[in-house]
């Protein structure tokens, strides 16, 4: 039973970077795809991107691709969400997610959630 805590969210200036870390315990990412999600107000959760977890093979949504990076450290069981050129609409609360068996851009695919991550693109 992996639980999985996000954390590095907070309040950045329009066209600051930031890093979210996901930190998994009580088990590890060994399954086959980890995932990044954000919900912004008032919209339903949409997909950033995700990784697999062995090979490190990304996998990004249009809109993110070249802007935000995904990436893994498999000694430390962390994925992280490098994110640059914030913009205020990217405030969103991130979520880290995994069980996928593929690299999935639907919510349905993975089983097990952080608690979320809020972060601010202030201006």
């Amino acid at each position: 039973q992996v639980q999985l805590v996000e954390s590095g969210g907070g309040s950045v200036q329009v066209g600051g970077s930031l890093r979210l870390s996901c930190a998994a315990s009580g088990g590890t990412f060994s399954s086959f795809a980890v995932g990044w999600f954000r919900r912004a107000p008032g919209q339903e959760r949409e997909f950033v991107a995700a990784t697999t977890w062995s090979a490190g093979l990304t996998y990004y949504a249009d809109s993110f691709l070249g802007r935000f990076t995904i990436s893994r450290d498999i000694d430390k069981n962390t994925v992280y969400l490098q994110m640059s050129g914030l913009k205020p609409e990217d405030t969103a609360v991130y979520y880290c997610a995994a069980g996928a068996r593929s690299m999935s851009e639907h919510v349905r695919e993975y089983d097990r959630w952080g608690q979320g991550t809020q972060v601010t693109g202030s201006s």
